[in-house]
């Protein structure tokens, strides 16, 4: 069956790169939303799934793309190992691959790294329909690494991912989650601070006003028992912040990786939830005033969520203010039936920010290579 699959893969390939179409690549179809609107004829690889391979004494698991997530999860608990980034699902029909296609991580990547930094090994299928392997599934394995790798975040834009090998890490001996009441000036302030301290802060989250006032701070502290017992006693004096039970912490953290808090679902109709991603130390930021004043920040500061209009002036107002502190800004999701929102760019292209132009060349000879055809050149990733 899977040889089938593989087959079909190549057929489909072959169709579009003759007919001059491109393919966009679809798993479980939970972030269908994410990135440029395209109508390209779609690529199912749902089907093609099932775990191939899991080491749990060498910390690694090798997956077909269409391996729903919560199976690939359900596997790493039984031997009490986790995906250290931390991804979101979205919904229950999140797949292995489009994870990785898409390289979203949840509140742990401020401490634990990118989906991208636990990629070992993939086997890929170009816009040639050449079958195509990079890496292995050790992490001494440094051929074609980096290949592997620049899939993360493509989109499937680059080429189709058939299977991968990722390398997992055991849950903590230890976890405790703190909230407290504090402004974002002062959260800011002391994120950075204890960001440059042996502390076991594994995420943070800010919720408040844009402008004024306090707001509520969450801390996640992971790590070795003594380690999480002396941080929380510290960071609770600091901020006056009482523990949560594990249960409500545990649906906190869930809330703010798949984004089901009130907060993210209060989106209003013909807004758009917009997505800062800043360097650290970067300090508050003057958001347009929307009327809402509410913001929300992760990864100490570095990730930063703001609800606003949906429009090319709000769009260039913020990408102005994310590349003033060498950042970029990104329109994540679109509440609206108007195809000229939902067609709006959504990324920050590389030309526009001379941190990123030189890349553009780099991206564009990449793309290249891996799809000389345009077969998957949906627009989806500009």
């Amino acid at each position: 069956m899977p040889e089938a699959q593989i087959a079909s893969f190549r057929e489909q390939i072959l169709h579009a790169a003759k007919q001059k179409m491109s393919l966009s690549i679809r798993g479980g179809g939970s972030k269908a939303w994410y990135g440029n609107p395209n109508p390209s004829a779609i690529l199912e690889t749902k089907n093609y799934s099932g775990i191939l391979d899991y080491q749990a004494e060498e910390l690694v698991i090798t997956a077909r793309a269409g391996t729903p997530l919560s199976e690939i999860e359900a596997v790493l608990a039984s031997k009490n190992q986790t995906l250290p980034f931390d991804p979101p699902h979205f919904d229950a029909n999140s797949t292995f691959g489009g994870m990785i296609a898409a390289g979203l991580a949840g509140p742990s990547q401020i401490s634990s790294g990118k989906v991208s930094h636990f990629i070992l090994g993939t086997r890929i299928m170009s816009g040639s329909a050449e079958d195509l392997s990079f890496g292995g599934k050790v992490m001494k394995n440094v051929a074609g690494y980096d290949v592997s790798r620049l899939l993360a975040g493509s989109m499937g834009t680059l080429s189709l991912l058939l299977e991968a090998s990722l390398k997992v890490l055991p849950k903590p001996a230890a976890e405790q989650t703190l909230r407290g009441s504090i402004t974002q000036e002062r959260a800011l302030q002391l994120l950075n601070q204890w960001a440059g301290k042996p502390l076991p802060i594994n995420a943070s989250t800010w919720i408040g006003p844009a402008s004024q006032g306090e707001g509520e701070l969450n801390l996640r502290l992971s790590g070795a028992k003594a380690a999480v017992q002396s941080a929380g006693a510290m960071i609770s004096e600091a901020i006056h912040a009482k523990e949560l039970e594990p249960n409500e912490a545990k649906l906190f953290w869930q809330g703010i990786r798949n984004q089901t808090l009130p907060w993210f679902q209060n989106l209003a109709s013909e807004e758009a939830l917009w997505r800062l991603s800043l360097p650290a130390n970067c300090p508050e930021l003057a958001f347009p005033n929307n009327g809402n004043n509410q913001i929300c920040l992760e990864w100490h500061g570095q990730q930063r969520w703001w609800r606003g209009p949906v429009d090319s002036h709000t769009h260039t107002i913020l990408m102005k203010l994310a590349q003033e502190f060498g950042g970029h800004a990104t329109c994540f999701r679109v509440n609206s039936d108007d195809p000229l929102k939902l067609a709006m760019q959504r990324f920050s292209l590389l030309k526009n920010n001379p941190l990123t132009a030189p890349l553009e060349i780099i991206q564009e000879r990449l793309r290249k290579a891996f799809d000389p055809h345009g077969v998957f050149n949906t627009g989806r990733l500009p």
